[in-house]
């Protein structure tokens, strides 16, 4: 029996890929191994939405190829966001690669191992607007916790981003459709569940003409008993009354809105052709914050954008000051070819570019410190993610902090908590990013 393994790279989006192909290979009979050195066929699931990561991809298959020259390995298939954007040079710069699939052809999957397995060169690339949206997988994240991708591309053509053109226009899958699939997740052990597209607060509306994301969340509230359910990537602009007015009367609906902002500068934010300039962006944080009591506000910005000058940055580094986001992240520009903003004049110098980023940084830093001692006395409900031996204390997240972005709660039991169980937090301490507590659960003692 051929065996497969996997390198999955970038967002949550590209893990679902992953996990779609997974099923398909499982269906198929192939043995999948967790450790791409037992593997004779190795899928890497590539990334290229920024230079940095376009260049963990080249290394990751690099990586591979060298068990390919050095080891047992057979055959290498590259997919994903990379294959899709340069399709011609990762065949012709890397013979090591055996076959290639775009984003419209992660269907192909059991096709191209079988090729590889008979000594053929394969490659696909179907339209990506045609492509199946959802599909059977084998969940690859803890058994507690799950993305569900609500939707597939963007139309939204930011002068900076690659997306539209890799993964192609806003395609919306069907409120029943998702429903069932949480559904299944709830089946499995899921507690969370984290809904994820390129832009979810525009979901819907290239089917329903409208925006539908309340509808969504209000649907999978009443089929399933999912206790957390989050939403990521909601974009100021779209950021409705009756969404607001969801989260906050929806126990079950994390009370944790992402809104991705890139600037403030409307200078900037016109360049980047962004929907809506900074009084929209300003009213949309305050709205959230108003509307909701003790949301947590996480958004993200680019630095060193074509033609960002000192006093765009400072307007920027005084905004972050004044609104004090709950989580933040922040981006050093990539010049990305193929993108208007590439050939934009006045290209921001990358060691300018670094100094920004560092300045935001830091200034984040001392605010989420502030943010976070503020904590210190308050009880929250944590998911127990695990033990850490080592350190000998229990960690997981609470409902301010999403998988994979956030930061953890690092809290004491008098008894060993299970992964995935929910237990109130009572917070004694508090780190840059992270909490400490103990665990004021009563909780019986394992039986002998």
């Amino acid at each position: 029996m051929t065996k497969i393994g996997f390198v999955s790279l970038g967002c949550s989006k590209n893990l679902i890929d992953t996990e779609v192909m997974l099923k398909k290979l499982a269906d198929a009979g192939y043995a999948i191994v967790p450790d791409e050195t037992q593997a004779d066929i190795v899928v890497v699931n590539t990334c290229g939405f920024i230079e940095s990561a376009k260049q963990e991809s080249i290394e990751n298959i690099l990586d591979v190829a060298w068990l390919k020259t050095n080891g047992k390995l057979k055959g290498i298939v590259v997919t994903g966001c990379l294959a899709e954007r340069y399709r011609e040079q990762v065949s012709e710069e890397m013979p090591e690669v055996d076959a290639v699939l775009g984003t419209g052809s992660y269907d192909e999957i059991v096709t191209a191992i079988k090729a590889v397995e008979a000594g053929e060169k394969f490659s696909s690339f179907k339209d990506k607007e045609s492509a199946p949206l959802g599909g059977e997988r084998l969940v690859t994240t803890p058994e507690y916790t799950a993305y569900l991708k609500i939707a597939e591309g963007c139309d939204n053509r930011c002068t900076y981003c690659a997306i539209p053109s890799i993964r192609g226009r806003l395609r919306s899958r069907k409120i029943e459709e998702i429903v069932a699939e949480a559904k299944d997740l709830e089946a499995v052990g899921v507690k969370e569940l984290n809904l994820i597209a390129q832009d979810t607060s525009r979901y819907g509306l290239d089917l329903y003409g409208r925006y539908a994301l309340a509808d969504l969340v209000r649907a999978i509230t009443r089929e399933t008993k999912i206790p957390w359910i989050r939403l990521l990537y909601c974009y100021p602009d779209k950021i409705t009354d009756e969404l607001i007015a969801e989260m906050r009367d929806n126990p079950r609906l994390l009370k944790y809105m992402d809104l991705p902002i890139q600037h403030i500068s409307d200078k900037i934010l016109t360049a980047m052709n962004r929907h809506g300039n900074a009084a929209l962006i300003r009213d949309a944080v305050a709205r959230v914050r108003k509307s909701i009591p003790g949301v947590t506000v996480r958004t993200t910005a680019i630095v060193g954008f074509p033609g960002e000058t000192d006093e765009d940055f400072a307007e920027l580094c005084a905004f972050i000051k004044e609104a004090k986001f709950d989580r933040f992240g922040a981006f050093p520009y990539s010049q990305e070819e193929g993108t208007p903003a590439a050939d934009f004049p006045d290209q921001v110098d990358e060691q300018v570019k670094q100094d920004r980023y560092d300045i935001l940084m830091q200034t984040q830093l001392e605010i989420s410190a502030e943010l976070q001692r503020a904590k210190i006395g308050s009880t929250v409900t944590v998911l127990c993610e695990g033990y850490d031996v080592v350190a000998g204390t229990h960690y997981g997240r609470s409902e301010a902090d999403a998988p994979d972005i956030d930061g953890k709660v690092y809290f004491s039991s008098p008894v060993r908590v299970p992964a995935g169980k929910f237990v109130e937090v009572k917070i004694t301490d508090a780190l840059d990013y992270d909490l400490v507590g103990e665990c004021v659960t009563k909780l019986n003692k394992p039986k002998r």
